[in-house]
């Protein structure tokens, strides 16, 4: 090609980065590794090779690690973990400075690594995933620094198990490691078995930055390694993968109380309106899809574009794609690289060929030798078709229409995931309309994949749980420094009815809004502790806890209430139970044989705290490093289940309620087994305070039954089990369903360090809004 003809094509010229570096590490370590426990590199053992995605070249020898490696590891980092914890914030902070200035040291073996090893273009590795994964333990030093001034009341867990993708190695070690290293943890690594090689090249700049032996470690293998660490004695678990391991280890993981972190698939909306600028919506959609393969959970797979558009954006978008490079990732004008191992390529390859509706277009290009799959769009597709639901993870990008802004929403969310979610429009009132409504942990308005150490990042539904990142990301991996003190159980008082009894007419439970009879068509007769009969209460069945979840499903409109209403209607209930507190005590203490007079004046005080808190849990705006700003919201879960505490039975159904109804949640609340009376009393109040219907449900009846009904109801978001800790392993089994949240606590309710932030955390959901702004 001569000069002028290089000008009129403005085409690029080969511009290889050289792997020399790279290749004399592997070869000082002759291409074979073993784990890193205990400050050291273990002897290679029996394993797998990995290779270069791109051509298929041998990399390296990776030992599969077995029960025995991950049981010496967790013991490195157990034994580590006391003093590490006792350093002081400032000694833990200059260990994360120091790592975060060798991997700038080290920053371009870093990237030919990740990218000889995964199959990404450089200019991704270079220019995005070693940057970020730096400024993730820069981050976490000032974190770790400022941790004993700002979350004084904050410990450590102890020792954390963490399993890590192949699609961003090393920032998905540095998204989970340097939080946990900044909080006082330690950890035990598995990385992908596909991608091992960056996680050891960090092992080995640990050992330069001097980190105490234990602290971090590294067990690699495939998923029988992953499972020996789900199985381990570990304190914490944090996963990143797809959504069916995080089911399995949401279930293995059942009744062990191990705090979760999962992040898992997503099948995320890119919504463009017909006012959006065209162009950006069309190079972000590159970078989102075909810059790093679709390769990525939570890119914009799923193309929704306003109808007066969709013609002329699908045909800039195919010349567009036309001009795509495919080659030889370490070149760095290249745009598409590989995928990341055969398995993979067959997989997208199969889900492409088998799909019958639609237009599928795709580049007239020659692919080169490898695990390469040329860029993809697939329109005219129903949003029910196979390919608009499931995850896909390649550069495959399928496509439908919408009119309006609501058909829009309402496309976004037709799906079980909710990772991620892009708009375009160059109208602010519609983007900030459309973004709270968009169910996905993360929303980026005018931008796509914008990540940062300081922004939350985590999705809902079957996206998985716990977010990673800023002050949450902390929160995640550390534990009130004094928990509240433990209650006690009550046993039932002997001569309580069965659900044998017949109902009794006056036995009746609050759904909707309205008194409803028990389905089942029985009652359970409440006896006093001395045998006298108190009353009788429905016993709930199936049925009813679908018609509570149901009532409260259609209440959505609490959720979009002003703080400020719900604060007041807090206030009306603690109000109008104060004017019948007298009440209230005589029938505790006919309950129980107690005095009640405290329980209620506790009550009180709970709710008014919660009126307090509904107004003033604000969100926060994050200090990100781009042109704009990136709001953590404070969402609603949805519809809760709660099993309340069986002691204290008016005071565990107000500390259940409270939090729940303050951030905009709908509740169904199974009150106190052995003392359920005391509800049908609370539910009058709930008439007469302006409650809207359907906001709180109570349904009545034993808690292991309604327990399975609520933790495998689809439509319930989050479950608490105040109940009893035998429930705690069939609940959490049974929620990996549809992933929802679960939360155990048996706690004395009178204690003040119930209330407060650690119940409001369990009531919300963060979204982080990406903003950006300035022409």
């Amino acid at each position: 090609m001569n000069v002028p003809e290089i000008f009129d094509s403005l085409a690029y010229g080969p511009a290889p980065e050289s792997a020399a570096e790279a290749q004399a590490w592997l070869e000082k370590h002759k291409a074979k590794f073993g784990h890193f426990i205990d400050g050291a590199f273990t002897k290679p053992a029996k394993g797998f090779p990995t290779k270069n995605p791109a051509n298929g070249a041998h990399l390296a020898a990776i030992s599969q690690g077995t029960d025995k490696d991950v049981t010496a590891a967790v013991k490195a980092a157990r034994k580590a973990q006391p003093k590490w914890a006792a350093l002081t914030g400032h000694q833990r902070a200059r260990y994360l400075y120091a790592l975060a200035r060798l991997l700038q040291k080290h920053a371009r073996l870093f990237a030919v690594l990740e990218t000889l090893d995964n199959g990404k273009p450089i200019r991704e590795s270079r220019d995005i995933d070693i940057p970020l994964a730096q400024r993730h333990f820069y981050y976490h030093a000032g974190m770790a620094q400022l941790a004993p001034t700002e979350l004084p009341d904050r410990a450590p867990l102890g020792v954390a198990g963490q399993i890590i993708p192949w699609n961003f190695p090393l920032l998905m070690l540095a998204w989970k490691v340097a939080p946990a290293l900044a909080m006082g943890n330690t950890v035990v690594l598995k990385p992908a078995e596909y991608t091992s090689l960056t996680a050891l090249l960090f092992a080995e700049i640990t050992q330069e930055a001097g980190l105490p032996a234990g602290v971090f470690n590294i067990v690699t293998g495939d998923g029988a390694t992953g499972e020996a660490l789900v199985g381990a004695e570990v304190d914490k678990l944090a996963f990143t993968g797809s959504t069916a391991v995080g089911r399995r280890i949401r279930e293995a993981t059942a009744g062990r109380s191990i705090p979760l972190t999962l992040e898992l698939g997503g099948k995320s909306p890119y919504i463009v309106f017909e006012d959006a600028d065209i162009d950006s919506a069309v190079e972000g959609l590159v970078d989102a899809i075909w810059f790093n393969q679709g390769q990525v959970c939570c890119a914009g797979s799923r193309l929704l574009v306003q109808e007066g558009i969709a013609d002329t954006f699908h045909t800039k978008l195919k010349a567009r794609m036309d001009g795509l490079r495919i080659g030889d990732p370490l070149d760095k004008c290249i745009d598409v690289g590989a995928i990341v191992d055969p398995a993979q390529l067959k997989t997208i390859t199969d889900m492409v060929a088998n799909n019958t509706e639609g237009e599928t277009y795709q580049p007239a290009t020659t692919l080169p030798e490898g695990c390469f799959y040329p860029p993809t769009l697939i329109t005219g597709l129903a949003p029910s078709a196979r390919l608009m639901q499931e995850e896909i993870f390649g550069p495959v990008l399928v496509s439908c229409t919408f009119r309006t802004p609501e058909e829009a929403i309402a496309l976004a969310n037709n799906t079980r995931y909710g990772l991620a979610a892009t708009l375009w429009s160059e109208n602010i009132n519609l983007a900030l309309h459309v973004a709270p409504q968009l169910a996905a942990g993360v929303v980026w308005v005018n931008g796509t994949n914008m990540f940062d150490a300081a922004a939350g990042f985590g999705g809902v539904r079957e996206s998985g749980f716990g977010r990673e990142g800023g002050w949450e990301g902390l929160l995640a991996y550390s534990r009130p420094a004094k928990p509240a003190k433990p209650g006690k159980t009550p046993a039932p008082f002997e001569g309580d009815g069965g659900p044998a009894d017949p109902l009794d007419r006056t036995a009746k439970m609050f759904i909707g809004g309205k008194q409803a009879r028990p389905d089942s068509g029985y009652s359970t007769a409440i006896h006093g502790p001395k045998g006298d009969l108190l009353g009788h209460v429905g016993t709930g069945s199936r049925k009813d806890i679908r018609n509570a979840v149901e009532a409260a499903a259609k209440a959505t409109g609490w959720a979009k209430s002003s703080a400020h209403l719900r604060a007041q209607i807090l206030f009306y209930l603690a109000e109008n139970l104060s004017a019948r507190a007298d009440e209230f005590a005589n029938r505790i203490k006919a309950l129980t044989g107690k005095s009640g007079a405290s329980e209620v004046e506790a009550s009180i005080s709970r709710l008014f705290a919660y009126a307090a808190w509904a107004d003033k849990l604000d969100g926060a705006a994050k200090p990100v490093p781009m042109r704009g700003t990136a709001l953590a919201l404070n969402e609603p879960c949805g519809v809760i289940g709660a099993l309340c505490s069986p002691a204290q039975p008016l005071l565990g159904l107000v500390s259940a309620i409270g939090p729940a109804v303050a951030m905009g949640n709908r509740i169904v609340a199974c009150p106190s087994e052995p003392f359920p009376l005391i509800a049908t009393d609370f539910y009058q109040i709930l008439d007469t305070s302006d409650v809207p219907p359907g906001v709180v449900n109570i349904v009545t009846g034993p808690h292991a039954d309604l327990a399975k009904t609520l933790s495998e109801h689809m439509e319930v978001d989050s479950l608490w089990n105040f109940s009893s800790p035998d429930l705690t392993a069939p609940i959490e089994k049974a929620a990996a369903g549809n992933l929802k949240r679960t939360l155990s606590l048996f706690p004395d309710w009178t204690d003040p360090a119930t209330e407060g932030r650690e119940m409001l955390a369990a009531a919300t959901e963060i979204k982080t809004v990406w903003i950006p702004y300035g022409v």
